[in-house]
């Protein structure tokens, strides 16, 4: 396994060669991107922009492991889903052109409040990111979609999502929240997603409420080799407490 972070909240508000910087002094050797935030590195981008930040990270040795977009696709209104859709494609376009692997959206509600049955929506996110991943597939981008929101994180229907989108390129962003555990365990939620996993999020290793180390014996027997990236909150000291992290993720996965 690697190791590296997500730029929500510990990276929100450096540039591009801040971020490689404390990579480099800390050791880890990816980062996925969220959109919005200091960094910029955004659709409006132009060419040689979308360049210059390729060759940055590709100079430091770093891994753009994706971007970390916010869209979604349970809206009512059949607009708002295709306006997300699009802006999916946009940003995998995007993703090609820095050499990101892939762009991840999530899910975040179900309309059972408006009539809508809960099928009918996990069917509508399958569907969004169906296309979503047939259009990325094309430029060489994973499509991932988080384990994300109140209603709809839950492993289950996680799996019915992932079930309608049916597709090789429409995968799955692991994030560690507390809808993965029952009865003190997460393996009969990591069972039922392991097949499309693809990127895995942390957040507080010292958390003894989630069962990390059970997590990576997990991935660890599965053999997987990717990434697990380090989503945790802003501070004044951040390459003292990435470099804290990195030793308490090395002594968990040894």
């Amino acid at each position: 396994m690697k190791l590296g972070i997500v730029t929500y909240q510990i990276a929100q508000d450096m540039d591009v060669a801040g971020i490689i910087e404390l990579c480099h002094n800390t050791g880890y050797q990816g980062v996925e991107l969220r959109t919005t935030h200091a960094h910029k590195v955004e659709v409006n981008l132009m060419a040689d922009e979308r360049s210059t930040v390729k060759n940055q990270f590709e100079d430091a040795g770093i891994e753009i492991l994706g971007l970390g977009s916010t869209f979604e696709f349970h809206a009512v209104e059949p607009e708002v889903v295709r306006e997300n859709i699009k802006g999916t494609i946009e940003y995998a376009k995007l993703a090609a052109d820095i050499g990101a692997q892939g762009v991840k959206c999530r899910p975040n509600g179900l309309q059972v409040d408006q009539g809508i049955p809960e099928e009918k929506t996990l069917e509508q996110i399958g569907l969004a990111m169906r296309e979503c991943a047939e259009a990325a597939s094309d430029l060489g981008v994973e499509v991932r979609l988080e384990v994300h929101g109140r209603e709809t994180s839950l492993p289950a229907r996680m799996r019915s999502i992932m079930d309608h989108a049916d597709h090789p390129n429409a995968t799955a962003c692991w994030n560690s929240t507390a809808g993965d555990i029952s009865d003190g365990s997460v393996k009969a939620s990591y069972e039922l997603l392991k097949d499309k996993l693809t990127l895995i999020h942390l957040h507080e290793l010292h958390d003894a409420d989630y069962p990390y180390q059970e997590l990576f014996d997990l991935l660890k027997a599965d053999g997987y080799e990717g990434y697990t990236l380090a989503e945790i909150a802003p501070s004044p000291e951040p390459e003292r407490l990435l470099n804290y992290y990195r030793m308490l993720w090395e002594a968990m996965v040894a």
